[in-house]
């Protein structure tokens, strides 16, 4: 259901006011003909709303679904996108509405405006004169994935899960409709059979990133239907969403884990499972302790409480990790030359540091500030800048290496640079994975222990 909004304007802000609130717009269902109210945006600024790229690449900015009847599809209406750190300025008209030039250009001259009273005074503001039009929804998102590194083969992976998922959601509703949930002559059996070697970590990373949108846009009825087919999907499929880290285990699971592992792995089995240790878990584990026979109890218990006391510790040293990263964060605000300060402390820099940087431009932008979330965006860059040129040749070639899109560009990466590849080197990248492996990292894993293969099989 494609749906013409009003074609208004971009709305300046008001005194003090950096955020711009999307419309609310009242729009009549084309298929059961009832009204109801829909959020649509007509200016985005990721500058000030960087959470917004993720609803905008996920396809699900402007888009209406009827309450009623489940209709839905995208809005055809006039937008404005303006990302800052990227200098891009882009305006869609879609075709189908026909706006006319004069009514285009009215639309760029206020948008152009909203975007120079957001800026801070000194950024540069060159590139909002010359706006880049685009006339569908589609080329300016592929416009945006390209300027974030994405390749065009991975959006034509992206677009292939989309239809895969699209398919699958029309089965589940015709299912629905023919009382047909459960029966293997059902037609989301089939499709997921069809499907099924597409069906892999990155279709559910989708799904799950679908339902997230619909919630957060209050679709309930969407976000229960995405909910029940993910849940269809995974039980039909086979796919281990445990195993991939998108569904968490059950407790009875994760105190047989920790209950079980060797002395030697017990703090890497922590790690994998810190997220889901909580109360639950060791009510569970004394109810599971209090069932064992009298002599065995107190060997449990033991183990249990060993749980326990790591635990503490290891919070403890994360706590302080990142207290560290935050006074780090303060003075390099407020140092005269952070670049000095940072390469000074360098070895203070590290994932917690980031973290922080990145859950304080997050909360300046939320809180209207954009000249603060420049500024730690700034702080950010020159961080990763001071990283490098602290780094080692071997070192940075580590970091490009796992920042390669593909295991094949990596190999052409390494043997590129063949000269930095030695015993030294190879150590260096299997003590990484083990670090990274202590972490639950295990895709970071794969691909470290991958690059010590490769380089080792070039000494010989």
């Amino acid at each position: 259901m494609a749906t013409n909004a009003p074609q208004e304007t971009p709305q300046a802000p008001g005194q003090g006011r950096q955020v711009i609130p999307p419309q609310r717009v009242q729009i009549r269902c084309q298929s059961c003909q009832a009204p109801y109210a829909v959020p649509v945006w007509t200016y985005v600024d990721v500058g000030v709303q960087p959470e917004l790229k993720s609803l905008l690449l996920a396809g699900q900015m402007n888009m209406a679904v009827c309450p009623n009847c489940g209709v839905g599809g995208m809005l055809s209406t006039p937008m404005a996108y303006h990302d800052p750190a990227k200098k891009f300025f882009f305006t869609l008209f879609p075709q189908e509405i026909g706006l006319k030039q004069e009514e285009q250009e009215r639309f760029v001259g206020e948008a152009s405006r909203v975007a120079m009273e957001l800026l801070p005074k000194d950024a540069p503001r060159g590139y909002i004169l010359t706006p880049r039009r685009f006339i569908t929804m589609q080329s300016l998102i592929e416009t945006v994935l390209e300027g974030e590194g994405i390749s065009k083969e991975t959006m034509q992976a992206q677009r292939a899960r989309v239809e895969v998922l699209s398919q699958l959601a029309e089965a589940l509703e015709a299912d629905h409709a023919a009382g047909k949930l459960d029966a293997p002559d059902g037609q989301l059996p089939q499709v997921v059979a069809k499907h099924k070697a597409a069906l892999d970590y990155e279709f559910f990373m989708t799904l799950t990133s679908y339902i997230e949108a619909a919630m957060q846009q209050g679709r309930a009825e969407s976000a229960q239907m995405l909910g029940e087919l993910r849940e269809r999907v995974l039980q039909l499929s086979g796919f281990d969403a445990v195993a991939a880290g998108l569904q968490d285990p059950e407790v009875a699971d994760v105190v047989a884990a920790l209950r079980d592992a060797p002395a030697e792995s017990l703090e890497e089995t922590i790690s994998n499972y810190r997220q889901v240790i909580d109360d639950e878990t060791f009510a569970h584990w004394a109810e599971e302790i209090a069932a064992l026979p009298a002599g065995e109890q107190a060997a449990a218990s033991e183990r249990m409480d060993s749980v326990r006391a790591t635990i503490e510790r290891m919070d403890a040293e994360a706590q302080a990790m990142f207290e560290n990263a935050a006074d780090l964060l303060r003075a390099a605000m407020d140092a005269e030359d952070p670049r000095a300060l940072l390469a000074e402390r360098h070895k203070d820099i590290n994932e917690a540091f980031m973290v922080v940087i990145d859950a304080n431009v997050n909360a300046a932008a939320r809180a209207g500030q954009p000249e603060a979330a420049e500024k730690l965006v700034a702080l950010r860059q020159l961080t990763i800048d001071v990283m490098q040129e602290a780094m080692t040749p071997q070192e940075r070639l580590i970091n490009q290496l796992l920042g390669a899109e593909s295991p094949a560009d990596a190999t052409k990466l390494l043997r590129k640079n063949i000269a930095h590849v030695n015993q030294d080197f190879i150590k260096q990248v299997n003590e990484l994975a083990e670090q990274m492996e202590k972490s639950g990292r295990k895709e970071l894993v794969d691909r470290l222990r991958q690059v010590a293969r490769e380089s080792a099989s070039l000494l010989f």
